[in-house]
């Protein structure tokens, strides 16, 4: 019998024969709820064919890479480390039988001593403990008793349990979807369908997702619900809060803080203790080599050129300065906006002195650049400052227009015998010629740094000495200080300042300690006493 190569390679992956599917009673599907009965089964394969014998193709599963490390969350094993404390017979919380709605519980903490274990240990605010508290609630490691949808500690009597450690969220693994199918399927053969609208919606997506061992599941929820009715009373309730808590925690309902929400999945684990090899040795010695032989300026100099740039611009700064003639958020006068308008026919004076500070302050002002280019012009070099802005609207302008810029700018600054060729080194032009092939909006930075240090080290000083900026600076307005009025329905009224409650007590009692210290004269009183004793006796009696 001759076979093709692919069927026997299927047949060596482990090719079998395919049987149909044994159909499941409509009872025990009703008994797993509200899911659709044909979930029930086994899924059929996708397409049928006449003959009963079929191959099956050997499907290969992603390794786990450690997908589920969480770097974020190494917090948790310092919580872990203080609920085995808090658990310690000499140590830790007294656990006692409690009454819960005439259920006796066993092993169970009131909050109220939770938050002062906290207190006593490590010695913290009240609020950072009950703070502290409520995350262990919330990460799963207490939960409550009497209302178990709440997951929050309450300083008071409300009764908690210490959870499991097998349930607490550790690192190395998380809670798998078939567990929490097999949750919900018991609990809605316990309530008899009734479950909340975000757990049916889970359990309908579940039923589609693990369809293929869908009959598992419902086994093992009708074992496990089976069990927990052979259950005492009290284990019974302790284990349903127990659960519930958990699922809480690791398939949090909408509008609730997923806790253990780390971001990202990663591929490797970052704890991972891994060998240096030669290769790590060789780059960590070659980095601190290169960091040696890095200049270090000293605290002292890099302090004086901070105190240095803060003298110069504290006259510019309308904070601590002011502005001329008035604040317009203040004063609703609009004067200052005409002014320091950026085209303004004639510019204030401290705009002009501004200019002198550097060259980027002089290039980044748009009245500044117009006057510049000015002066480049009499010096038949107007292009280089062309070029520059030419360079800025590639980067900041229109995208979607990048090519067409780039090749205009280059046919206009750049080419042979361009109409405003500019003068740039051959290596420059290189890099640029090159960048050009695939133009982005950085392919000219290179042509555009050489052009901007030209102006900087040759055209800037000679501008500063020019005539041209020397007219403008005498020409400038200096604005005069006034304030006007706001009269709209809005307008702000200038409230004077009430005099501070600190201060009015100070003076009160330096005046009552001025009254005590004066001297009292003696003499003058016992005068003032024997006058007022002889003219009652001299009175005539009434």
């Amino acid at each position: 019998m001759q076979m093709t190569a692919g069927r026997r390679v299927l047949i060596g992956c482990g090719a079998r024969r395919w049987r149909r599917p044994r159909r499941v009673s409509v009872r025990a599907a009703r008994c797993a709820g509200p899911g659709p009965l044909r979930s029930h089964r086994t899924a059929p394969p996708p397409h049928r064919h006449r003959h009963r014998h079929r191959t099956a193709t050997m499907t290969v599963t992603r390794l786990d890479q450690g997908q589920r490390y969480r770097p974020r969350m190494a917090f948790l094993k310092k919580i872990e480390a203080l609920m085995m404390e808090m658990q310690s017979p000499d140590t830790g919380i007294k656990t006692q039988t409690q009454t819960v709605t005439t259920t006796s519980i066993p092993h169970a903490v009131t909050g109220n001593d939770i938050m002062q274990w906290i207190l006593q240990r490590l010695q913290v605010t009240a609020e950072e403990a009950l703070h502290l508290g409520d995350l262990f609630v919330k990460y799963g490691y207490i939960y409550p008793l009497q209302e178990p949808k709440n997951l929050t500690l309450k300083a008071d009597g409300s009764l908690y349990r210490f959870q499991t450690p097998y349930f607490w969220p550790v690192q190395s693994w998380a809670a798998d979807d078939t567990d929490y199918a097999i949750y919900l399927a018991k609990k809605n053969i316990k309530r008899k369908g009734i479950l909340e609208e975000y757990e049916k919606e889970h359990y309908n997506m579940l039923n589609q997702k693990i369809n293929y061992k869908w009959d598992f599941v419902i086994m093992q929820a009708k074992e496990q619900y089976k069990a927990g009715k052979e259950r005492k009373k009290e284990d019974r309730y302790a284990l349903d809060c127990q659960e519930r808590a958990y699922w809480l925690v690791n398939r949090t309902p909408p509008g609730m803080l997923d806790v253990l929400e780390y971001g990202l999945d990663r591929v490797t684990d970052p704890n991972e203790n891994k060998k240096n090899t030669m290769e790590f040795y060789r780059r960590e010695i070659m980095y601190y080599q290169q960091a040696i032989l890095k200049t270090r300026v000293k605290s002292s100099v890099s302090l004086g050129g901070v105190v240095k740039y803060s003298e110069q611009f504290l006259s510019n700064d309308p904070i601590l300065s002011g502005c001329l003639p008035s604040n317009p958020w203040i004063s609703d006068d609009p004067e200052f906006w005409d002014l320091n308008a950026k085209l303004v026919e004639v510019p204030t004076r401290m705009r002009v002195e501004r200019w002198a500070f550097n060259f980027s302050e002089l290039i980044r002002d748009p009245k500044g650049r117009q006057n510049f280019q000015i002066f480049l012009k009499k010096e038949f070099s107007g292009e280089n400052l062309g070029f520059w802005e030419a360079c800025e609207d590639l980067k900041y302008g229109d995208q979607s227009k990048v090519k067409e810029k780039a090749e205009e700018i280059y046919k206009l600054f750049l080419a042979p015998g361009a109409r405003r060729w500019i003068n740039i080194d051959g290596k420059t032009m290189g890099i640029t010629v090159k960048g050009l092939e695939h133009p982005h909006r950085y392919v000219l930075d290179a042509a555009q740094t050489h052009i901007y240090m030209l102006m900087k080290k040759d055209s800037y000083g000679r501008y500063l000495k020019s005539p041209i900026y020397k007219e403008m600076l005498a020409k400038a307005v200096v604005p005069q200080e006034g304030v006007k009025k706001s009269t709209g329905l809005f307008g702000r009224r200038h409230l004077r300042s009430s005099p501070s409650p600190i201060i009015l007590r100070q003076q009160e009692e330096e005046a009552k300690a001025r009254e005590a210290a004066n001297t009292v004269d003696i003499t003058q009183v016992m005068s003032k006493l024997d006058r007022r004793n002889q003219l009652q006796k001299e009175a005539p009696p009434k």
